[in-house]
């Protein structure tokens, strides 16, 4: 299966008007490879027939096998664990003393398959304790792949996959599935709010700013301008004195952002 110039243009400007994602030249092979499955099973001959399949299909199947498809879920407990390390001794300590209504708003934008927003629930549970019933802690965990929220929602991982965790934790927060899987315990899957979300809509539709946001790993599919733009609506949808955590791989230049930088990964918006 091959694609042509006409139409890798076509589909990655799809993709980019519509998701933001920024396929690359580079990124062709990858494409023809994820999608040639897909190709196949529809019988399609030319990636144009795949294409107008795609564009026409009312249900939204196609356009949600075409995310599964060119996104690279890849995430795991404790990532770019010294944010985790920030979270507890600096970002949880400020909010319990400035969060007067003890409502504690958290974003995790492109949970992914939920061990970042898990992750967030368990410290928290931790770190406030018997205090716990007295404040809201969901979290928003959003991602544009149903694919990954089912798999957040279900919220058994593999021995291997927790292995990296707290053993107080372990004990604490999971239970056994099977000989080689444990599940998250409901009082912290009730913790998060698992919705499908597309980072590139006009307008973000929360009520209330958020005190902290962590969006990592997520604009290294996303050009300039569009990270940019989003950006400043993370910005205005960010508390005064709140925080954003980008991936590490990821950087923001300053002029084009009104967070200010506080480590490696971490800006603030005072």
């Amino acid at each position: 299966m091959i694609i042509t110039d006409k139409e890798f243009k076509q589909l990655a400007q799809y993709v980019k008007v519509n998701f933001g994602i920024h396929l690359k030249e580079e990124k062709r092979s990858l494409v023809i490879g994820r999608l040639h499955q897909v190709l196949s099973s529809k019988k399609f001959k030319s990636f144009s027939e795949y294409y107008e399949y795609m564009v026409s299909d009312k249900t939204g199947e196609a356009l949600v096998t075409l995310i599964d498809k060119i996104t690279t879920n890849h995430t795991f407990f404790m990532r770019e664990a010294e944010h985790f390390y920030f979270l507890k001794d600096k970002v949880l300590p400020y909010l319990y003393d400035h969060v007067k209504d003890r409502d504690l708003r958290i974003w995790s934008a492109g949970c992914s398959s939920g061990e970042e927003p898990y992750t967030l629930a368990m410290m928290i549970d931790e770190f406030l304790g018997k205090e716990k019933y007295m404040w809201d802690t969901k979290i928003l965990a959003t991602d544009i792949s149903s694919k990954v929220l089912s798999s957040a929602k279900r919220g058994i991982y593999s021995n291997e996959r927790i292995a990296t965790l707290p053993a107080k934790w372990k004990l604490d927060y999971f239970k056994r599935f099977d000989h080689e899987n444990a599940v998250i315990l409901d009082k912290i899957k009730n913790q998060l709010i698992l919705r499908k979300f597309n980072l590139m809509d006009k307008t973000f539709p929360f009520k209330k700013k958020f005190h902290v946001i962590f969006c990592r790993n997520v604009m290294i599919y996303f050009d300039h301008p569009t990270k940019t733009e989003l950006l400043n609506k993370f910005y205005d949808m960010t508390e005064r004195g709140g925080y954003l955590f980008i991936g590490h791989s990821e950087s923001i230049t300053r002029g084009t952002t009104r967070y200010k930088y506080i480590m490696p990964a971490v800006y603030r918006k005072e």
